[in-house]
């Protein structure tokens, strides 16, 4: 079992920045692939972006390389998600999530955070 609790959201103006974390417990944070996905009122849930388990691969959503970056920090059981020039379409309850087998879809991930909200202002 990995146990994940996102923080770092909160209200921004559309062009700011803001830095998600998501801090796993349980079981062994290095051997998982992990992923940030995103879901906006009325819409379903939508690929942000991924980290292997090594962290030498990542992967974005289009709406989002250039402006987001991923990151982890197995050392200390977190995973970022530096988000820049924010947008009011980036408004979403924000989720982290872990996968046995490192893969990055959302059908590939095992476990769930309860998700941070992220409101952008116009």
């Amino acid at each position: 079992q990995v146990q994940l609790v996102e923080s770092g959201g909160g209200l921004v103006q559309a062009g700011g920045s803001l830095r998600l974390s998501c801090t796993a417990s349980g079981r062994t944070f290095s051997s998982v692939g992990m992923g940030w996905f995103r879901q906006a009122p009325g819409k379903e849930r939508d690929f942000v972006a991924a980290i292997s388990w090594s962290g030498s691969d990542t992967y974005y959503a289009d709406s989002v390389k250039g402006r987001f970056t991923i990151s982890r920090d197995n050392a200390e059981n977190t995973v970022y998600l530096q988000m820049n020039s924010l947008k009011s379409e980036d408004t979403a309850v924000y989720y982290c999530a872990a996968s046995k087998y490192d893969r990055t879809d959302i059908y590939g991930m095992d476990y769930w955070g309860k998700g941070t909200l992220v409101t952008v202002s116009s």
